[in-house]
């Protein structure tokens, strides 16, 4: 026999919902929160989920189990007297220069405030004064803080980074780094995903949209931009298209319309990557040594293992990002031009931002990558240049990098890195073996897959790896004893569909984004990165005697930003 709750008189059936919350949502109501994230510790500080029971009593929805027959009311005057009373103090202890926060539009404060028509603050502003902006990933901005703890969360528990905490104790408290220390000091490894999950404009991406308009209105810089595998299916939704749509015809499209001179995919470096690191793989599987590989694509990974594991750095592969081997790339392939290149990443992550800064990629003073811009960036852009991207025909990338494969495609999602490797080493080359690497467990959206694998006499150990937490989890296994060969690690959970510079997306938003990648690739004529035939002309030509120089690199231990 069911089970029920009655919530403002509606049965709704208990199944293996965890709290009221759930359950209420299941039941169609919108019921309002801020500190409560279905991905994170349940914490209950923000009280705006509150509920009334059968006995008159008020209890947190978030916290509190589902009771079999308990009577639910979600809408009194009560409650909504109470909701309004918490907005209008959190109002008072919050910056409200809302048309020019760089979340204006997108802050759940004012959306609340909004819905519940907050007409005005009867109390003093008490809003805190200050702005940590020391990193070049992300910006704090303690004025705009609500200490729903959502941040701290993630940093902890999902990352395992532990940058940020709460500090003080009652009015004073705060969110901050040990000892108030710049961010850029502390342990922030640039993944983001505080700002990702911070409801108001307290952490937000570092906008560096300015600089790329000065140099597009530059006539004598020509402007290249690349745009990463996962902005294709994150960028839609915002811009009038259904959710995980592959838009990168459209993007292409509107790149060139804003004033870009050269628009290319990083797939390309991505199907360098496949070839560099399976070389690379093999290699250390022939000589048994410096096993596992850790893969070096995700640079907030990089920066978490240089500051917690620098042991381990050994062990990551000496390829560049796609990023950075394709910027490497064109800048050499620039250096007989009249106009100086300025060449623009447009990606899904935060940490790129600081990885383009780095001191391995700058070559006589000059960054490999000029500047990159997240897909938030690019949405912006897009409308302040006033473009209707649902009506652009769609258009292709810039030859003579035009060419590009499946397995660079699926980069974007967990698990894509270590398929489009296995599909360069595995001796089966047919269109059915493609299928067959689909179900070995490479595929899917949980935080560590692993799975065996046979080559040759060996049977492989591979582990595929998103959030920094499960990275830990395996070193602390491979520290235990435990042996893998080959281990994919993406700092965001779900890999790069669900990067800190993505628009924010639930679980099925970024699930639709997966999809998306995957969906891509199916329909690729060229599933294979050693079957693209930009691969060939590029090692014979501009990568010719400079392979080591422009794909790879040595990462040493990291000091901070």
């Amino acid at each position: 026999m069911a089970d029920f709750v009655y919530i403002d008189g509606m049965p709704i059936q208990i199944e293996d919902e965890k709290n009221l919350l759930q359950l209420i949502r299941k039941a169609g109501i919108k019921l309002p929160t801020f500190c409560y994230h279905s991905d994170l510790s349940v914490y209950g500080a923000c009280r705006m989920c509150m509920v009334e029971n059968e006995r008159g009593q008020l209890e947190a929805a978030c916290s509190t189990p589902p009771r079999v027959g308990a009577s639910i009311k979600t809408n009194t005057e009560r409650l909504r007297k109470y909701r309004k009373m918490i907005l209008e103090l959190l109002l008072a202890n919050h910056c409200r220069d809302c048309t020019t926060c760089e979340n204006n539009g997108q802050c759940k404060l004012q959306q609340l405030a909004e819905r519940y028509h907050i007409e005005g603050v009867r109390f003093p502003n008490t809003a805190k004064d200050m702005v940590d902006n020391s990193s070049v990933s992300i910006l704090r901005d303690a004025s705009k803080c609500i200490l729903c703890g959502d941040c701290v969360r993630m940093c902890n528990e999902i990352q395992n980074v532990g940058a940020i905490d709460f500090a003080h104790r009652g009015a004073k408290t705060t969110i901050s780094t040990a000892f108030d220390i710049p961010l850029s000091q502390s342990p922030c490894v640039g993944c983001g995903q505080c700002a990702a999950v911070c409801p108001t404009g307290a952490i937000v991406v570092r906008n560096n949209c300015d600089k790329v308009w000065k140099a597009l209105s530059d006539e004598t810089i020509k402007v290249s931009v690349q745009v990463a595998p996962a902005v294709r299916v994150g960028i839609g939704k915002e811009l009038g298209l259904k959710k995980g749509e592959n838009a990168m015809g459209k993007i292409v499209a509107a790149l060139r319309r804003i004033g870009f001179d050269e628009v290319y995919d990083t797939v390309t470096g991505a199907d360098l990557t496949v070839l560099e690191e399976s070389e690379e793989f093999l290699g250390r599987i022939a000589d048994n040594e410096n096993l596992p590989l850790f893969t070096s694509c995700c640079p907030a990974w990089v920066n978490y293992c240089e500051k917690k594991h620098p042991e381990l750095l050994k062990n990551v592969s000496t390829c560049r990002s796609p990023m950075q081997m394709f910027g490497a790339l064109l800048k050499e392939d620039s250096k007989q031009a009249s106009r100086k290149l300025f060449h623009v990443a447009i990606m899904p992550c935060t940490a790129k931002k600081f990885e383009a800064t780095r001191k391995e990629f700058v070559q006589d003073g000059t960054p490999d990558v000029d500047a990159v811009l997240t897909t938030q960036e690019l949405i912006r852009m897009i409308k302040e240049a006033g473009v209707v991207f649902e009506d652009l025909e769609p258009e292709a990338v810039d030859n003579p990098f035009g060419a590009s494969s499946g397995a660079g495609v699926i980069f974007g999602v967990t698990g894509g890195v270590t398929e489009a490797v296995l599909r360069r080493v595995s001796s089966d080359k047919s269109r059915s073996n493609l299928q067959t690497l689909t179900h070995i467990g490479v595929r899917g959206n949980e935080g560590i897959k692993e799975f065996d694998l046979p080559y040759g006499s060996k049977t492989l150990h591979i582990a595929v790896v998103s959030g920094l937490s499960n990275a830990e989890k395996i070193i602390q296994r491979l520290k235990a004893g435990e042996h893998f060969d080959l281990v994919e690690v993406m700092a965001c959970p779900g890999g790069c569909v669900s990067g800190a510079g993505q628009p924010f997306a639930h679980l099925d938003g970024k699930l639709a984004r997966g999809k998306g990648l995957y969906s891509t690739d199916k329909i690729s004529t060229i599933r294979r990165s050693e079957e693209n035939p930009v691969m060939m002309s590029l090692y014979n030509g501009i990568l010719k005697g400079k392979v080591h120089k422009l794909l790879h690199v040595h990462y040493g231990e990291h000091k901070g930003e």
